[in-house]
């Protein structure tokens, strides 16, 4: 049988190795897991999971429309408050699938994402044939763009509209305002007025989102450097855009919109180019929390988004403004006298809310938010909403404004929402949650385990060295010690 403290000294020796594995895990394992977060970060086809999610985006995603039912059209025509009832939702279905994938020499890769939407009954208040009643943008829209031509003019182009039988305000079902209708109007301008309008005998608000493109975007992979994955280099061939009055506010920054570099920070933030707002937009933090159980950042519209250039001057080259909440996208609409804002107003000048009924902003159910991973980049949780708004007011000679006071009129707001769950979300689970926590576990559990079999084997060492002290020195009361004792009496008595 080995000696006790033999064994104390393996035992030492076992724990100290124990402490120095786990101080090198300590150090070793977040390199590790950045490394794997990068090489599964790559665009790549070998990166078999982000890869797909990049590609096809396998995970529900829904757009819910809601639209502002006009309840007093004829009373607005006569100056009054226009009174509106929100309608919906309206749930479609998103696909999203890219296509005509190229990969580029320079560490880049274009493609072409189409979507398409269908219609989601179950999920739905009601269904498209329902009919509710919204500002004519044909007729009202036009009545602002072509307020600067001769009178003579406007009184044409107004009788124009009553011989097509087109009024102030349209009462249609939800599919036909989504998707499209026949209007003869639209057709008579495609054929006098061609590309005044960019659709072909039918006006829809959806119409040209619908089995569409987003246009060709070409971002950067990330081989060459991964803080740039993701990153628009240019759309359309465009690097920079021309729709805005200053070199900042035409910059495409950040991503397409989907997925963001790893290794997000509180201080950082998600630049993404949309090109349905014309524009580059930066959501900020918020703050912390998890979904599923995963760790996210959240991160939401600033204030300052859509604020105009008196409140927040970077913002000057979007104008002309109105007041702050509103982005004026008439610069790439056809000029047509069109704002995006915040579902309800959320965030905008107070003003705007005095100017209608029936709107109730909250951040809980109208602010904008997209929930992400911070090691991945990966969004687990989004919900971008918007609102579209037209700005009507009376013009002279079109007599079809009436007495139409001044005002931004909300028309419809929608909710594009996805989330991560199925196969997805058990793989992300597993990779990026419970493998760290097992090798932080393993870290700590070694430097633990390893101090207590130092602190035992110390222990035991030093008992084991005592008890042979103790066995090699003689008792106090040994009888080795009585025959001195004897002569020191003998001694003694002598003396005596």
């Amino acid at each position: 049988m080995a000696d006790k403290s033999t064994v104390a000294v393996v035992f030492m020796a076992l724990g100290v190795l124990a402490v120095v594995l786990g101080t090198v895990v300590v150090f070793v394992a977040p390199v590790l897991v950045d490394q794997q977060v990068v090489k599964h970060t790559i665009i790549d086809p070998e990166n078999e999971l982000t890869y797909t999610m990049w590609k096809d985006v396998p995970v529900p995603f829904f757009m819910s429309v809601y639209f502002f039912n006009v309840l007093n059209p004829k009373e607005i025509l006569n100056g009054e408050k226009p009174m509106l009832e929100e309608r919906g939702p309206y749930v479609y279905k998103k696909i999203i699938q890219k296509e005509n994938i190229t990969f580029h020499p320079n560490g880049t890769v274009s493609y072409v994402e189409y979507r398409s939407y269908f219609f989601e009954p179950s999920m739905s208040v009601g269904n498209e044939s329902d009919v509710v009643t919204i500002p004519n943008m044909l007729v009202l829209g036009a009545a602002v763009m072509l307020e600067n031509l001769p009178y003579a003019v406007r009184l044409l182009i107004s009788a124009t509209f009553k011989a097509f039988k087109e009024g102030p305000f349209l009462t249609k079902t939800v599919g036909e305002l989504m998707w499209g209708y026949n209007s003869e109007l639209v057709a008579f301008l495609n054929k006098y007025l061609p590309g005044m309008l960019p659709s072909t005998g039918k006006f829809g608000l959806f119409m040209d989102f619908n089995n569409s493109n987003t246009g060709l975007f070409t971002v950067f992979t990330g081989h060459d450097d991964i803080s740039k994955v993701h990153k628009v280099d240019s759309w359309n061939g465009l690097k920079e855009l021309s729709y805005w009055r200053t070199p900042q506010c035409n910059k495409i920054n950040g991503t397409a919109g989907q997925l963001w570099p790893p290794f997000l920070t509180k201080e950082s933030t998600l630049p993404f180019y949309s090109p349905d707002a014309c524009r580059s937009l930066e959501l900020v933090y918020q703050r912390q929390g998890t979904f599923k159980g995963l760790p996210l950042y959240r991160f939401v519209a600033p204030k300052t988004m859509f604020a105009n250039g008196t409140d927040y001057a970077p913002n000057e080259g979007f104008c002309p403004c109105r007041q702050s909440g509103l982005l004026n996208v008439s610069s790439c609409r056809f000029d047509s006298p069109v704002f995006i804002s915040q579902a309800h107003f959320y965030n905008a000048d107070p003003v705007l809310l005095d100017y209608v009924q029936g709107l109730s902003p909250s951040e809980e159910k109208h602010g904008l938010f997209i929930d992400i991973h911070p090691l991945t980049g990966v969004p687990l949780n989004v919900a971008v909403r918007l609102q579209l708004n037209l700005y009507i007011k009376r013009v002279s000679g079109f007599t079809e404004t009436g007495k139409i006071s001044e005002v931004v009129m909300p028309m419809i707001w929608f909710e594009e929402s996805g989330y991560i769950d199925g196969p997805v979300l058990t793989t992300f689970h597993q990779n990026l949650v419970i493998l760290p926590a097992v090798m932080e576990y393993m870290q700590y559990g070694f430097i633990v385990l390893g101090l207590a079999m130092i602190i035992i084997s110390a222990l035991v060492y030093h008992r084991v060295k005592r008890n042979k002290f103790d066995e090699g020195t003689p008792p106090a009361s040994s009888g080795a010690l009585q025959p001195k004792r004897r002569r020191i009496c003998c001694r003694m008595k002598q003396t005596d």
